[in-house]
């Protein structure tokens, strides 16, 4: 039991799930995401969409192929879903986008078909290869393999969900827009006033206003959203 399930005591704080009403939870599977930064598939079926009341109906809805996550149907329970991944269902043509709020918690923000048809992906690697080509690594796991080489680490790629093809470019720069996905303002968007680097990536920081207020996080929580 301890392999696929966790205490719900346990679980990540960022999941907005009661604690004593059961013992155990879905353990999400592995995946690119962090823990308190994905939820598993079960547990967001029943605790945050409330659809079905109980494990043996996720499977079986699973099973059918009637949930799809990033546009590819998918039937382990404990699939990890995590910040801007797209759940679809095709059944009730609802779509959904997996985010975190100011409280630090996770939330399925509900959203229209036509932004269900992209994704933004963060850059957090390049990898240099063979035939002058290159290829990107972004936050989820996914990867890119391109000939431009202007891309950077900390940029953002809109992709189509569809055809994996590059939509936008939103480069980490003074005036874009980005999304918060950890520190003290987590869940919050903010307009990049200034970026500052360091021999240490752990402190490169970057300056955002928010709400009038100008503040300063580091740049590994900023996810950029729009360009200026």
């Amino acid at each position: 039991m301890g392999k696929s399930h966790l205490k719900r005591l346990n679980a990540p704080k960022s999941w907005p799930i009661s604690r004593k009403r059961n013992m155990w939870i879905t353990r999400p599977s592995s995946g690119p995401h962090k823990l308190e930064e994905s939820m598993p598939l079960n547990t967001i079926l029943k605790e945050l969409l409330k659809y079905p009341k109980i494990t043996k109906e996720v499977k079986n809805i699973l099973n059918k192929k009637e949930i799809l996550v990033d546009k590819i149907p998918r039937k382990d329970i404990g699939f990890p879903v995590g910040i801007y991944d797209v759940i679809e269902i095709p059944k009730t043509k609802e779509y959904f986008l997996f985010l975190i709020n100011k409280k630090g918690k996770c939330f399925l923000k509900k959203i229209d078909e036509k932004d269900a048809e992209s994704k933004p992906l963060k850059i957090i690697g390049k990898t240099v290869l063979k035939k002058n080509k290159m290829q990107l690594n972004f936050y989820n796991g996914n990867n890119l393999i391109t000939d431009k080489k202007d891309y950077k680490v900390g940029d953002t790629l809109l992709i189509s969900l569809k055809d994996k093809k590059i939509l936008k470019y939103l480069k980490m720069d003074k005036g874009s827009l980005v999304y918060l996905t950890g520190g003290k303002h987590v869940g919050c968007y903010g307009v990049v006033g200034g970026l500052s680097s360091s021999d240490d990536k752990k402190k490169d920081m970057i300056e955002l206003n928010i709400d009038d207020k100008k503040i300063k996080t580091l740049r590994k929580f900023a996810f950029v959203v729009d360009k200026k």
